[in-house]
C-alpha cells in the first residue's frame, strides 16, 4: 500500500513523525545578544545624564532593564516548546516540551482514538485506555483538523 502525502509529517520507512514546533521569531541565543546590546545602550545613556547630576535616570534606566529582562525570560522558556508525535511500528509516542519540561505518552496503534475537540478552534485529543493527551497547540487552529486526519490515515496503514 503506498504511503499518502502527508502535510505536517516526515516518513522515514514505515516510522512516521509529526514535529510541531512554535514558531518563533529570534533564538534564547539571539534574544541574549539584543538584551546585552539594549543594557550597554540603555545603561551607557544612563550613566551620561547621571554624571550630568540628573541621578534618576539611571534608576529608571536599570528599572527598564529589570522589565524587559523579565519578559525576554518568559519569551526565552517557551522558545524551544514542541510536540513530536510518532508512529513507530505498534506504538503511538506523544512528546510534549513545554518550558524545558519533557511530557512523554506512548499508545497501542490498535488503540488510539483521534477525536478533533469540540469546535474548530480546540486541540485534537488523542486517547487510549484512559489515557489522554492534547495535541495541535503549535498549529494554526484551520490546521488541527487535517492534523487529526493524518494521524488517523497513519494508523489505519498496516
Amino acid at each position: 500500500m503506498p504511503n499518502p502525502v502527508f502535510r505536517f509529517a516526515t516518513v522515514q520507512g514505515r516510522n512516521i513523525r509529526w514535529s510541531l514546533k512554535r514558531n518563533c521569531a529570534a533564538t534564547p541565543a539571539q534574544l541574549g545578544r539584543l538584551y546585552g546590546l539594549l543594557c550597554a545602550v540603555s545603561l551607557g545613556i544612563g550613566v551620561l545624564f547621571w554624571s550630568q547630576g540628573a541621578v534618576l535616570v539611571l534608576a529608571f534606566a536599570a528599572l527598564e532593564l529589570a522589565a524587559v529582562g523579565a519578559a525576554f525570560l518568559a519569551y526565552a522558556r517557551h522558545a524551544a516548546d514542541g510536540e513530536t508525535i510518532s508512529l513507530q511500528e505498534r506504538r503511538l509516542v506523544v512528546e510534549l516540551e513545554d518550558a524545558g519540561r519533557m511530557q512523554r505518552t506512548e499508545f497501542d496503534r490498535d488503540w488510539v482514538r483521534v477525536e478533533p475537540g469540540a469546535d474548530d478552534r480546540s486541540l485534537v485529543e488523542l486517547s487510549a485506555r484512559g489515557r489522554r493527551v492534547n495535541v495541535g497547540r503549535h498549529l494554526r487552529p484551520e490546521f488541527r483538523p487535517l492534523l487529526a486526519r493524518e494521524i488517523r490515515t497513519a494508523l489505519r496503514q498496516a
